[in-house]
């Protein structure tokens, strides 16, 4: 989609929304601030209404919150750090009473400061409608940090029942008319851990570098929820939209909006209210602190404020058969688990602060854990359970390829038989739709099925499935979704009533906007991102063909190899658009390049290096290097990492795992841990079309990527393993009990489920291929641990099983050597730590056809340290051996150093 179409889009979707509309000012900005300073923080309160403007730490220069824009948000309904939403009532039962300091703004009462206050307020001039309820507001030095505490007291007659209250949370992530430059200099993004006592909300600047922020409970403030908020959309601004996804409030209390606008729908905590009787007050608060040394010191700067700290290995999404561990740090001990549903996981301790997860053999789905600690705190960790990787992929692939499979000849988009996106909610093919590519078999919306479908074939290839893609590709890639020029349509569906007058176009749907693109439009060729996807495609099948080649019947490796490559040269060419930018996915292209290396193919790998490194180049001259079709974007990251990689360009590869790690955060929820930010594709893609922070989207499993293999280049930054298997776990998430894949996760607290359509899974799935495996670290605090596989040590011999969702690839962190095998799988591996060999255990994979032998290779990050197959007696083939494989039991393969 051209970005004039993007741009559009949005605005109309802003429509929705209150219009754009005339702003004032309602803080009192003319009147001036109150500069308050801590040892750790400079910032700013604007004198009338005493809300935060600005938050700078101590001798530095960029500014978490968007002071810039202070003029342009000043308006009633703008919310910042100060304000206070809450919900009350009378007793216990009947309507709540709503109120909002930043509704209608009036000058507050200062109040004097007491010990360790800065600025003291009370809110009633401003709220006016707080009935018996009194509240004042204290900005504080907490040790150095920025504190802000409410005190709410009930000066009434009658007890008062407290359902809602919350702190909206204002950070510049205000993309709004800025050059990409100042983005990156300016804004900064945030992300939550809704985890009650233990919860925060950790802030990195856009870039990646530099002091981070993280904001804690002060007291006993939990955070509950974390509640979108709504803001009218100003032109200066544009709340809500592409270039502003918007703000979030801290919930404390949720129960009033639980029973409300969130019937029904299961909330990440429990919600809760608070009652005050005559005279009482309560007290609620959270603490600013910096990272000073940027985003990986977050967990030691929450440490530092006595928030307990969790820890989880692989991460959080868990399957079925496996155990994680997690650790915990807390100033006070554990002395209850508990997890809900019932019985969902079990726990066992490990060693002091180390504790087994095993999720119950029949449970799926989220589940949560929950510690309480001595001291009165509790802390809950989100799990979601799947299938163990090998079942949920062959669900996946059944569901793919029979619920999917589209096969009716008489389609005048000749669009039988392929694997098309699906309505899960209403059980259907997705036949129309006004965004025409998403049942278009084209852009990320249109091809996420078959996409999907042709990469999980690559891993765990099933002859059945294969047959039906091997007629998809003859019949409708080959020659309709790609010419025979290679060139790429943008969709094969379209709306065109007068090219078809006799095909019926459903009225229940609005075909005038310019997403139903006619058939013209729909047919160009000029979007390089769409050949990403038939080259994946093709890829995946000539590894299916290489490693199983009595499955594929239409055509040999050579032909699909071909295919790949010539689409990846076509794409390049000058009438194609955004070619010259990194593309989501285009690690295969990384990928195909070594499959023409290995196969000494040698002209066409020329080529391709050709035309890579051309790119490569010229990101080496930008500054932000990572250009879209929209005007911020978490796509371009992956490949101009790969090629700035590849080529040695090493400063922007360090620049790029920077911005990938600025919008990708690590934490004790299987949501937010490894989810790249993406907020905006649920209108390209998704059934319910909004702004929002999407969870494991496809961002997740391509943005991984680069972090592990950045990894794999530094293993001792076991923080770059922590998010980037977080985020290649992330697809597995996605595929329900019955194998249906959804394109996202919706984060928003009144809905909580995942998308209906499968819309544009695929390419995090293609990322998961790409990207996953067993890995070996050796954490600083934690010790040798496994993502991806169960881990013993006997003194220097270090044995592991393999149970990730590919078991085709093994990096070896502290010996810095990576193994992989193009055919059945790796069953477990050991490694004399002293001495540095490897044996490697290769099986059949279960549930595929059997392969008579697969081809490993050997890749070590020292290029003076070098490995032989010793036993058994092994063949070179493609730059690497080949292995002969029983068809039954292992075949242990022993690799010596040298």
């Amino acid at each position: 989609m051209s970005p004039h179409g993007r741009a559009l889009f949005v605005c109309v979707f802003a429509s929705l929304f209150e219009a754009i509309a005339c702003q004032g000012d309602h803080l009192g900005l003319k009147n001036g601030y109150i500069t308050i300073k801590t040892a750790n923080f400079n910032a700013k309160i604007v004198r009338d209404a005493q809300v935060l403007t600005s938050l700078i730490p101590a001798g530095d220069t960029f500014d978490f919150l968007p002071s810039d824009l202070i003029s342009a948000r000043a308006g009633n309904g703008q919310y910042h750090w100060g304000d206070i939403t809450f919900r009350y009532r009378e007793g216990s039962s009947g309507a709540w009473t709503d109120g909002d300091s930043s509704a209608a703004r009036k000058p507050i009462t200062t109040l004097p400061t007491g010990a360790g206050a800065l600025a003291a307020s009370n809110l009633k001039p401003t709220l006016p409608t707080t009935g018996p309820l009194n509240v004042t507001r204290e900005w504080l030095d907490v040790s150095g940090d920025l504190g802000l505490r409410f005190t709410i007291g009930n000066t009434g007659k009658s007890p008062v029942e407290i359902g809602s209250l919350g702190f909206p949370a204002e950070f510049n992530s205000i993309f709004t008319n800025r050059e990409a430059a100042d983005t990156q200099r300016l804004c900064s993004l945030s992300d939550p851990y809704v985890a009650m006592h233990a919860g925060y909300i950790r802030v990195s600047p856009v870039r990646g570098t530099g002091a981070a922020l993280v904001v804690t409970p002060l007291g006993d403030t939990p955070l509950e929820a974390y509640r979108n908020l709504d803001e009218t959309a100003y032109a200066a601004t544009d709340y809500g939209s592409q270039t502003f996804e918007g703000l979030y409030e801290w919930q404390v209390l949720s129960k009033a909006w639980a029973e409300n606008e969130w019937k029904g729908v299961q909330p990440w905590n429990t919600p809760s209210s608070k009652t005050l009787q005559p005279g009482q007050t309560l007290q609620f608060g959270v603490r600013f602190s910096v990272a000073k040394s940027g985003v990986r010191d977050i967990d030691a700067a929450v440490r530092k404020t006595g928030t307990p700290v969790a820890f989880g290995v692989p991460g959080y999404i868990i399957p079925r058969g496996a155990t994680a561990q997690l650790f915990l740090q807390a100033n006070s001990s554990a002395v209850s688990f508990s997890s809900e549903p019932v019985e969902s996981l079990a726990f066992s301790q490990l060693s002091e602060d180390s504790y087994g997860i095993t999720p119950s053999p029949t449970f799926w789905g989220r589940s949560r854990l929950t510690i309480d600690y001595e001291d009165g705190k509790t802390q809950t960790i989100h799990y979601y359970v799947t299938k163990a990787g090998s079942e949920a992929l062959a669900d996946m692939g059944r569901f793919l390829t029979t619920e999917q499979w589209f096969t009716n000849t008489s389609d005048p988009f000749g669009r039988a038989p392929s694997v098309m996106t699906y309505d899960y909610e209403a059980k259907e093919i997705v036949t129309q739709d006004p965004r025409v590519w998403i049942a278009g078999l084209s852009d990320e919306g249109g091809v996420g099925a078959y996409l999907a479908a042709m990469a999980k074939q690559a891993i765990q290839p099933d002859p059945a499935e294969v047959s039906k893609l091997e007629t998809f590709v003859d019949k409708v890639l080959w020659r309709t979704i790609e010419t025979t020029d290679f060139a790429v349509r943008k969709s094969i569906f379209y709306y065109d009533p007068s090219a078809l007058p006799g095909y019926v176009y459903s009225s229940s749907f609005d075909w005038t906007s310019w997403t139903s693109w006619n058939e013209d439009d729909s047919y160009a060729v000029d979007r390089a991102y769409d050949y990403v996807h038939v080259a994946a495609a093709y890829w995946s099948l000539y590894r299916v063909a290489r490693a199983y080649p009595e499955i594929v019947k239409s055509h040999d490796w050579t032909w699909y190899l071909t295919q790949a490559y010539s689409t990846v040269i076509r794409g390049m060419q000058p009438d194609v658009g955004y070619n010259q930018l990194g593309l989501m996915g285009e690690t295969v292209f990384g990928e195909i390049l070594t499959d023409l290396t290995r196969e000494g193919l040698t002209t066409q790998a020329g080529a391709l290096t050709k035309a890579m490194r051309s790119r490569a180049a010229q990101w080496d001259t930008e500054e932000v290097p990572y250009g879209s079709e929209q005007s911020w974007d978490s796509t371009g990251q992956e490949g101009v990492y790969y090629w700035s990689k590849y080529f040695g360009f090493t400063n922007t590869a360090t620049k790029t795992v920077n911005s990938v790690l600025g919008y990708t955060p690590t934490v004790p929820h299987w949501g937010w841990n490894g989810n790249a930010r993406r907020y905006w594709d649920n209108i390209y893609g998704g059934k319910l079309q909004r702004i929002e922070r999407q969870i494991h989207h496809y961002g997740s499993g391509l943005n991984a990527l680069v972090l592990l293999s950045a990894f794999r280049s530094d293993p001792s930054d076991t923080y770059l393993l922590q998010v980037g298997y977080g985020g290649t776990s992330g697809p597995l998430s996605n595929i329900n009990e019955a194998g249906f894949a959804s394109a996202s996760f919706h984060s928003w607290p009144d809905t909580l489920k995942w998308d209906g359509y499968s819309g544009d899974y695929g390419p995090g799935f293609l990322g998961m291929v790409l990207g996953s495996g067993t890995y070996v670290a050796r954490h600083d605090t934690f010790g040798l641990l496994a993502y991806g596989g169960v881990l013993s040590a006997d003194g220097p011999t270090v044995t592991v099983l393999t149970n990730g969702p590919v078991g085709r690839k093994v990096f070896i962190g502290p010996l810095g050597v990576t193994v992989s095998v193009d055919a059945g799988t790796i069953r477990g591996f050991t490694y004399d730590a002293d001495s540095g060999a490897v044996s490697v255990s290769l099986t059949q994979l279960a549930g595929a056809p059997r392969a008579a032998a697969a081809v490993l290779w050997v890749e070590t990050n020292d290029k003076l340290v070098a490995y032989n197959v010793s036993t058994p007696q092994a063949s070179s083939e493609r730059l690497g051996w080949r292995i002969p494989l029983t068809a039954v039991g292992d075949v242990v393969v022993e690799l010596t150093r040298s």
